[in-house]
Order: C-alpha cells, then sequence, then structure tokens
C-alpha cells in the first residue's frame, strides 16, 4: 500500500511516499480503508519531532473509510461498516489498523471528507462549549 512516511524528522521534505504492506489486524483491531484523511497542526508538530515518534512512523491522525477486517475481539464494527477516528496514527497511508474502541459509525448522509474533518473539531467543540466555558442563554 501506499503511505506518507516520516524517515527523519524536519519540514515538509521529510514526508516520503512509500510502499508498505498493508497492516493486519490485532486482536482488538479494525483495518480501515483510509477515503479521505484529516490534516491537523499536530501532525506537523510530530514531523517535525516537537512530539517524539519512534521513526519510521505514518503520520496522520485522523480518518474517515471502510472497514476491511476486524481482530478476533472485535464485536463493534464489521467488514463493510463505514467509520471514522481521531487520536491514533497512520492516517496519511491507503489502510490503518486502528483499535476498535475508537471507532465511529458514520451516518449515511455525511461524506468521507465530512467525516473526517469533523472528529478532532468535533470533540474540541464539545469541551469548549460543555467543560471549558458552559454555553447558557444570554
Amino acid at each position: 500500500m501506499k503511505a506518507i512516511q516520516v524517515q527523519k524528522t524536519g519540514g515538509p521534505e521529510a514526508l516520503t511516499l512509500v510502499d508498505i504492506p498493508v497492516p493486519s489486524p490485532k486482536p482488538n483491531e479494525a483495518i480501515v480503508k483510509i477515503a479521505a484523511a484529516g490534516v491537523n497542526f499536530i501532525d506537523v508538530y510530530f514531523r517535525e519531532g516537537r512530539y517524539p515518534s519512534p521513526l519510521p512512523f505514518v503520520d496522520g491522525q485522523e480518518a474517515a473509510g471502510t472497514v476491511t477486517a476486524v481482530g478476533s475481539e472485535v464485536k463493534t464494527v464489521k467488514a463493510g461498516d463505514r467509520v471514522a477516528y481521531t487520536g491514533v496514527m497512520g492516517a496519511y497511508a491507503e489502510y490503518a489498523a486502528v483499535p476498535a474502541d475508537r471507532l465511529v459509525h458514520v451516518p449515511g448522509k455525511i461524506t468521507d471528507q465530512q467525516a473526517a474533518a469533523a472528529m478532532l473539531q468535533g470533540m474540541t467543540a464539545h469541551y469548549l462549549v460543555n467543560t471549558t466555558y458552559p454555553l447558557k442563554k444570554g
């Protein structure tokens, strides 16, 4: 599969197109065929090495797509389900192994692009209006 890998931290030139094997799911994981990946500033921090990650790594922490395989312990999703996730490295690739408990089912009227783009921003909006400064009338 094609993936954007960081083999050595640095600027945009550190992003390298590589061919790597399609991952196999661990017992608690699902394999997601990535249809759309979110691009967030934290990805830059990992690429630059500000947030350390073992090298090499596939950058990107937010995506949407279709489940193609599940591990032996997974009961919440199945092959063919449309899902989205955030907070798991490896979204800049054709496939990603994602812990099943991080996957959210995507409703039919939501596009893959909308789902991928909404995950981190949606969680940010939720905590800002519920925890940081609860909204109220007036």
